[in-house]
C-alpha cells in the first residue's frame, strides 16, 4: 500500500490552495497519509529559503499574483495579505498532531480548515478559539487544543529535523514510498501519475 509524509504549514498559502486534492488522490490510490506540520520559516534558514517578507519585491508582488491566480484557477477565496500573516503556525500545529494521535475525526478537514482559516477568513490560527472552532468543525474534540502541548512541541521540532534531513525545502512537500519527492499544489498531478504507476 503506498503511503504519503505530507510536510507542511498552517499558515503556507500554496498549502492552503492544495484545497483536499490530496485525500481525495490517496483516496483513490488506496494510499495513506501522515500530515506533518512544520515550521516552513525555519525549514527556509536551514535549506537556503528566504521569508517572503525578505524577498525582493519582485519575488513579493510575483508571489501574491501567482497566489491570486491559483486561487481562482481552483475557485478557492483568499485574502492575499492576511491580518495575522505570518501567525505563529505551532498552536494550531501541536492541535493537529494530537488530533492524529488521538484520531476519531477528518484529519484533513482540520487541516484544510486551519489553513482556510487564514488564507480565506482572515482569521488568526493562533487564537485557541479558532483552532477550536476547527477542531470541532473537523469532528475532533475541542480541548485537544490544550492537550499534549508537550508532546506536540517535541514532535513539531522533530519533524523541521526531518524534513532538513529528508530534502524538504518548502510547503508543501509530499514524499512517497521510494523517496518520490513532490514540491507545491501544483505537483499533485504528478503526484497522482506516479502513484498510478504512469510517471
Amino acid at each position: 500500500m503506498a503511503h504519503i509524509d505530507y510536510f507542511f504549514s498552517v499558515i503556507s498559502p500554496f498549502s492552503y490552495l492544495a484545497g483536499t486534492r490530496l485525500e481525495e488522490i490517496a483516496a483513490r490510490h488506496g494510499a495513506t497519509i501522515t500530515y506533518k506540520p512544520l515550521d516552513v520559516i525555519a525549514l527556509f534558514g536551514r535549506t537556503g529559503g528566504v521569508p517572503p517578507s525578505e524577498r525582493p519585491e519582485c519575488r513579493q508582488a510575483y508571489r501574491l499574483q501567482e497566489i491570486r491566480r491559483q486561487a481562482a484557477r481552483r475557485g478557492m477565496p483568499v485574502v492575499l495579505k492576511p491580518a495575522h500573516f505570518p501567525a505563529n503556525p505551532a498552536p494550531a500545529s501541536y492541535a493537529i498532531i494530537a488530533a492524529q494521535k488521538v484520531g476519531g475525526g477528518d484529519l484533513g478537514a482540520l487541516v484544510h480548515g486551519l489553513m482556510r482559516a487564514c488564507w480565506a477568513e482572515d482569521r488568526d490560527v493562533a487564537e485557541d478559539a479558532v483552532i477550536r472552532d476547527c477542531l470541532a468543525a473537523a469532528g475532533f474534540d475541542p480541548a485537544l487544543a490544550d492537550k499534549g502541548l508537550l508532546a506536540g512541541a517535541e514532535t513539531y521540532a522533530a519533524t523541521l529535523e526531518e524534513a532538513a534531513a529528508r530534502g524538504v525545502f518548502g510547503a508543501p512537500f509530499y514524499i512517497t514510498n521510494g523517496d518520490e519527492r513532490f514540491w507545491g499544489q501544483d505537483r499533485l498531478e504528478d503526484l497522482d501519475l506516479h502513484l498510478s504507476g504512469r510517471l
